[in-house]
């Protein structure tokens, strides 16, 4: 077996692991503790094609590291393979344009992020800390999601307010799903022979969802900002709007700017308009049945998206190829339809037979004979990047 990489992505109240070898190609194991810091939290396993549930008693992110280290004390054919670890860091500010080999300069400079992730980042840093007391000797990695997004020009990252906000504070566009972005941009190229050298926007739609135009290779726009609030309208948050709307629903519900946020965050999105649910499974299955709001829901989703790949485009010199990815991007028919709908004034349409009939989890091009551009469906896998990044860091 060849040498393997420990791909950690460590949430507030969640922690996703997989052991990922042969450059990145074979996952060898992966799961998730879920529901850290509650009484129902578990750990899975999914191995050789078999899934082992395991009952947390203490929910903490440390006993969930330690379950992994225990799993692979139980297989050491794998455990002997483990040549280092990568973390996905959700947000890296100006500090980290590309993935780094971490130490101590590298967990302070996370930590000074955290204003901008408090959710995130103090969870990626304790996954961190704990990954180097278990795993001692281990080389580690951090791959950041805002990274990509560097090459952004100041015209598209600051924000038209007062500059010193952003001297004292770097308050400006960061973006992220930037692991996803770069996955997609080299896939994309290894398909669509030049496609480095042309236009790209791609839709990353999931429960977060995101737009990126890439020129040449690089993110020139993103549609999250310096949280992944801005933007499109996503599961359960809302997405760009007036920010007049803030105050307007803290003072008719008589609650603080901070829970009005929590709103806009928590129970905004599919969520909030379908006033039934945030998976969009299950708004397509109740849209079938004749449920309106839910066709409101994913219309409106669709609508949004269309729009900011269309404010992202700017920054490109032509749209050659529009990629769509992540679990709604990949999976519904039914979005990628309507998105495209909403593009028909750039030329921008796709066959509805294989739209409809596009294989799950491969990659399909979906265009119709008379678009200008072309329209690909590519499954995202930021674990590989996270694992490519930390064999070739740890190598040097």
């Amino acid at each position: 077996m060849k040498e393997s990489i420990l791909v950690i992505n460590c949430g507030s109240s969640s922690l996703k692991f997989a052991i990922l070898a042969n450059a990145g190609q074979d996952t060898l194991v992966e799961g998730i503790a879920d529901r850290l810091g509650s009484d129902e939290s578990s750990i899975t396993f999914k191995y050789d094609g078999q899934k082992s549930q395991i009952p947390l008693k203490d929910s903490s992110h440390k006993n969930a590291v330690t379950h992994i280290k225990q799993w692979l004390n139980e297989h050491p054919a794998i455990e002997s393979t483990l040549v280092g670890i990568g973390h996905r860091v959700v947000h890296g500010g100006e500090t980290f344009s590309q993935s780094v080999l971490i130490n101590q300069d590298v967990i302070d400079g996370i930590k000074d992020c955290a204003q901008f992730a408090p959710l995130h980042n103090p969870a990626h840093t304790k996954g961190i800390e704990i990954a180097f007391e278990l795993f001692s000797g281990l080389p580690q990695v951090a791959v950041f999601d805002t990274a990509f997004h560097q090459t952004l020009t100041p015209e598209q990252y600051l924000y038209p307010i007062p500059m010193h906000f952003y001297r004292e504070h770097h308050f400006r566009k960061y973006g992220f799903h930037g692991t996803s972005f770069r996955y997609i941009s080299q896939k994309l190229a290894q398909v669509a022979k030049g496609s480095d050298q042309q236009g790209v926007l791609v839709a990353h739609l999931g429960n977060g969802a995101s737009t990126c135009a890439i020129h040449h290779g690089q993110s020139s726009d993103t549609s999250m900002g310096i949280t992944p609030l801005e933007g499109l309208m996503m599961g359960t948050r809302s997405g760009s709007l007036d920010p007049s709307l803030l105050s307007f629903i803290s003072q008719a519900e008589n609650i603080s700017a901070d829970e009005a946020l929590e709103i806009l965050y928590k129970k905004s999105g599919l969520l909030g308009v379908s006033e039934r649910s945030n998976d969009c499974r299950t708004l397509e299955e109740a849209m079938d049945s004749g449920d309106q709001k839910a066709k409101l829901a994913l219309d409106m989703f669709a609508a949004r998206t269309a729009k900011h790949l269309v404010s992202v485009a700017i920054t490109l010199d032509s749209i050659d190829h529009l990629v769509f990815t992540g679990g709604i991007g990949e999976n519904s028919h039914y979005v990628r339809r309507t998105i495209c709908h909403y593009l028909k004034a750039f030329n921008i349409r796709i066959d509805s037979t294989l739209n409809d009939n596009a294989p799950r989890g491969e990659i399909a091009n979906i265009s119709s004979t008379d678009s200008k551009t072309d329209v690909w469906i590519i499954p995202t896998n930021e674990e590989f990047m996270i694992a490519l990044d930390t064999i070739r860091l740890i190598q040097h």
